[in-house]
């Protein structure tokens, strides 16, 4: 599909390398008979942003992922609009904008729930001072402040991946490439633009965003590209926790968590995310962790496939189950002290350390405590118990942990999921009927 998408395109690249000085450059302007993006796909409230600043007399483009997607034949997520208007002068034709960022100065033009955000051309940062408001780095070349406006040749060239330095002008419907990326989109290669150490010690991040696009796209990534991603990925330690913990989202519940879990792992960089996890990682891959994982991101991607809702919070309590139990039993022999109390103590140790990284909130660390609290109650059913649990707000969530883990441990814990399985589905009389089984059988097994 995406050879056939790219048909005509090629002829225009065959053409370009025959000149040197196109070659150079690597631009080309692709006619509208000559692609497959239609406004029809695009956005309205996109369109109308790129009217208004045509209107004004700016220049103003759709780029991005945007059009990488629809030239994929694939429905964009969102619409970015790139523009020689600053943030100020775009606030002064839209009066539904609010601007944002110190690092990245944005505009954001509201139209009830969809923003189209739009950048200002960026520009290099030759002959700028490093200690003025406008672009600053810290001594690992991560770019804290970058406010250095530009022209759109400058602003391809700074963007990160050739498939995303594409431009649409609306005005002639005519694509704009100035980093080879429909060739590379064609081929399926994942390619930085410039020096790929350079542009991830600019941002750790975009090593993250190479494994995503990857596995997103199932294209292969360029050996340039590849290549230092081992060495620097320790440079994930000097992002933000915040900002990691919605790149890890993006990682893992994109419809394509397991390839890109795999990858992370290929490129050592799931470790540097999650040590508290990769610490515990069996040499040959089989272990009941490694298991849980696999088979919570296909779950994960099966739902998304099928339109079904996904929590982050069940994902979580799944990824951090087993070094839970490690850490508890740690504990137990350290201090002391009952299993409950080194199991609670466990909790607090395996969410802090791994908070320190990416910062899940509160709202989800009290689910995911609720649901492996529950794993330990759910052995307790007698009496009044089985129904109290049965009523718990987060019950279902626990169920599915359970049952995903009696599909890997097996043993008693298959009778168990099979019991609660059965109880939740039962009228009320054969529930309590099945309570008092459980009675008999305890009273049983004392006597012997």
């Amino acid at each position: 599909m995406r050879c056939a998408i790219f048909k005509q395109v090629s002829r225009f690249y065959r053409k370009m390398f025959q000149h040197e000085e196109q070659q150079k450059s690597h631009y080309v302007s692709i006619s509208r008979n000559e692609h497959n993006i239609s406004r029809k796909n695009i956005s309205e409230n996109a369109l109308k942003v790129l009217y208004r600043l045509n209107k004004q007399g700016y220049e103003a483009y759709l780029v991005g992922g945007c059009i990488r997607d629809l030239l994929l034949g694939k429905k964009p997520k969102d619409f970015d609009i790139a523009t020689n208007a600053t943030p100020e002068q775009i606030q002064k034709v839209f009066r539904n904008c609010r601007l944002i960022g110190r690092r990245f100065r944005l505009a954001h033009i509201m139209f009830g729930k969809e923003i189209i955000e739009v950048a200002t051309f960026r520009g290099d940062h030759d002959g700028q001072s490093e200690q003025t408001n406008i672009s600053k780095r810290s001594q690992s070349g991560m770019l804290l402040r970058d406010n250095v406006y530009g022209t759109i040749e400058q602003d391809a060239i700074r963007r990160d991946f050739t498939m995303n330095a594409l431009y649409y002008n609306v005005k002639d419907f005519t694509i704009r490439d100035y980093c080879g990326g429909l060739n590379d989109l064609k081929n399926g290669i994942i390619r930085l633009i410039g020096d790929p150490q350079t542009r991830y010690r600019e941002d750790p991040v975009r090593m993250l965003r190479t494994i995503r696009f990857a596995a997103k796209l199932n294209m292969k990534i360029d050996q340039a590209t590849a290549d230092p991603i081992k060495t620097l990925a320790p440079l994930l330690n000097n992002i933000p926790s915040a900002r990691l913990f919605d790149e890890s989202l993006k990682l893992l519940q994109s419809g394509h968590g397991y390839n890109t879990y795999i990858l992370l792992k290929q490129y050592q960089l799931f470790e540097q995310l999650f040590p508290v996890i990769e610490r515990l990682f069996v040499q040959n891959n089989n272990g009941n962790l490694e298991k849980i994982i696999a088979h919570v991101l296909k779950n994960t991607d099966y739902r998304i496939e099928n339109k079904q809702r996904v929590n982050p919070a069940f994902l979580y309590a799944a990824f951090f189950w087993y070094p839970i139990i490690e850490q508890t039993q740690i504990n137990s022999i350290e201090s002391g002290l009952q299993y409950y109390d080194s199991f609670s103590m466990a909790i607090n140790d395996v969410l802090s350390e791994q908070c320190r990284i990416i910062a899940i909130p509160k709202r989800l660390t009290n689910v995911m405590s609720d649901i492996w609290r529950l794993q330990l109650r759910m052995r307790k059913r007698e009496g009044k118990r089985a129904f109290a649990i049965l009523e718990h707000p987060k019950f279902r969530a626990a169920y599915d942990l359970l049952e995903m883990r009696s599909s890997i441990e097996k043993g008693e814990l298959l009778d168990l999921a099979k019991w609660w399985d059965e109880f939740q589905h039962v009228s009320t009389e054969r529930k309590i009927s099945m309570v008092k089984q459980l009675g008999k059988s305890n009273k049983r097994r004392i006597k012997r």
